[in-house]
């Protein structure tokens, strides 16, 4: 991922309906969810979940596809995993962690803290 895809990611999520919409996308897997189940389910306005999965949308973070009359949002996955990977890269001066306490010892060891 490039850092202005990063930005726009993060814009995207930077917000307290997008951020509820995304997690229930990642939690309902490839099958996803369409729009007005969304908007139920979280107590949105049709017209405001419409505006905000644009902007999750356009930060290619969700996916769309028409079934019926029905649109349906699923989370894109490549790009979630760009994005923590992204966020991730050299984690801990390079030190391979696989949980938040060993992050956190490592940085410490290299600053001489432990």
């Amino acid at each position: 991922m490039t850092a202005d895809q990063v930005v726009r990611a993060l814009g995207a999520l930077a917000q307290e309906h997008r951020l509820a919409v995304f997690r229930l996308l990642v939690q309902a897997g490839a099958e996803g969810v369409a729009a007005g189940q969304l908007a139920e389910r979280l107590g949105i306005a049709p017209s405001s979940m419409s505006f905000h999965l644009a902007q999750l949308s356009h930060a290619g973070l969700v996916a769309q596809a028409r079934h019926g009359r029905s649109i349906v949002y699923s989370a894109n996955y490549g790009a979630m995993n760009g994005l923590m990977g992204y966020l991730t890269d050299n984690c801990c001066n390079g030190v391979p962690c696989t949980d938040d306490a060993m992050c956190a010892d490592a940085a410490c060891e290299e600053r001489g803290a432990a």
